[in-house]
């Protein structure tokens, strides 16, 4: 047989292909620090999960917080599926139920603190829970008061999580607490919520190139009333010096 002949004969030549049961093809493991990775594979249950154990359990020190409101506000939004692939969420269910998960965090937190807290923060070696953390909180509500503190709080990562068992800790007023609780959750899950909602109808392309500008431009805003005070603090000491 001539040799074009064999190649053609090969060309049509289908061989059948047998799928051997111990070649698994990879599969993305799913990463609880990882915003798109929570929202996508846990879906609306892990987001309130996280936003839950992010302000109530103190492991949630690592976990992303605004990250994942900004996504799942994304995930939500008419875009959201376009943008995220697979990741969907309820828009009224993820509205009604994040704030709530927020506040039963800090709720929790503050029962936490109340309770075990000062076994935990009364360290003075303490790299993360240390009696300085108490001494700083106690001074924070002093100076700005308990309502702006506590809101405030719940846009800065770290201190969101570390606030609401150390006002347990110092003896906050449950009632007066439980008020600034409720509001600062509120505000804080419904803002980034929004903003993820209304940038997901006119996001392009990867939402990763937006979020990190997104996050940064909220951790701004809401220091921006503390850079004020320092400020101001700074320069009355300057003149009396």
């Amino acid at each position: 047989m001539p040799c074009w002949k064999i190649n053609e004969f090969h060309k049509k030549k289908e061989f059948p292909t047998r799928k051997l049961p111990f070649l698994v093809q990879p599969q993305k493991s799913m990463n609880l620090f990882d915003a798109h990775s929570i929202v996508s594979d846990l879906g609306l249950f892990g987001v309130l999960a996280i936003v839950f154990a992010e302000t109530g359990l103190l492991i949630g020190l690592a976990f992303p917080g605004d990250s994942l409101l900004f996504i799942a506000g994304v995930a939500a939004s008419g875009s959201g599926a376009a943008i995220l692939g697979d990741a969907h969420l309820s828009a009224p269910l993820l509205f009604a139920l994040t704030p709530l998960a927020a506040i039963l965090g800090g709720e929790v937190g503050y029962v936490i603190g109340n309770k075990y807290g000062r076994g935990l923060f009364d360290r003075p070696d303490g790299r993360v829970f240390n009696h300085q953390k108490v001494l700083a909180t106690e001074k924070w509500l002093r100076k700005y008061g308990t309502g702006k503190a506590l809101v405030l709080a719940r846009f800065v990562p770290f201190v969101r999580t570390l606030i609401n068992p150390m006002c347990g800790v110092i003896g906050l007023d449950k009632k007066q607490f439980r008020l600034w609780n409720i509001v600062g959750g509120v505000i804080w899950t419904e803002l980034v919520l929004g903003l993820g909602y209304i940038l997901g109808d006119v996001l392009k392309g990867s939402v990763d190139k937006y979020l990190l500008p997104v996050i940064g431009l909220i951790i701004a805003i809401s220091l921006f009333p503390v850079v004020i005070e320092l400020f101001k603090e700074w320069q009355s000491k300057r003149y009396k010096d």
